[in-house]
């Protein structure tokens, strides 16, 4: 006769275990190009104006238990990902594009599955004689 199993044990029927060792199966889950008008720049002429950014973001993330389970809530859903760095955006003025990364850094990194993040911030019209400026970050769970 099997052992019954006490609720602390019990992993809840919507999450799929993770592995946890060193070892894990990893795979990295990313968005290039992500173009969207924001309130950003800390000179005079970027204020009460909008300027095009391009957001690259990637994230390396520990799979699950199952990495062919074919279930949305098993993976990181890079669009959910992009609905966040909208909303950040919508938030308001940014002086700085290095601000900004490490918002998105901290959003991308708050999933559990997720172990590194990288954010690229362009802003293709900052300098005239360039293709563009910005910056990239990369960030690491402790």
């Amino acid at each position: 006769m099997s052992k019954p199993k006490t609720p602390s044990s019990e992993t809840p029927p919507d999450v799929t275990p993770l592995p946890r060792s060193a070892t894990a199966p990893q795979r990295r889950i990313f968005v290039r190009g992500l173009t969207l008008d924001a309130y950003i720049g800390a000179y005079e002429s970027e204020q009460g104006v909008t300027q095009p950014i391009r957001i690259d973001f990637e994230a390396d993330v520990i799979e699950p238990a199952n990495p062919v389970s074919d279930e949305l809530e098993d993976i990181v859903c890079y669009d959910e990902m992009t609905r966040g760095i909208k909303a950040i955006i919508a938030e308001g003025h940014i002086k700085l594009v290095e601000t900004l990364a490490e918002r998105i850094a901290d959003l991308v990194l708050s999933h559990p599955m997720v172990i590194s993040a990288m954010v690229r911030i362009v802003k293709p019209n900052a300098i005239t004689e360039a293709d563009a400026a910005g910056v990239e970050i990369s960030r690491t769970k402790r």
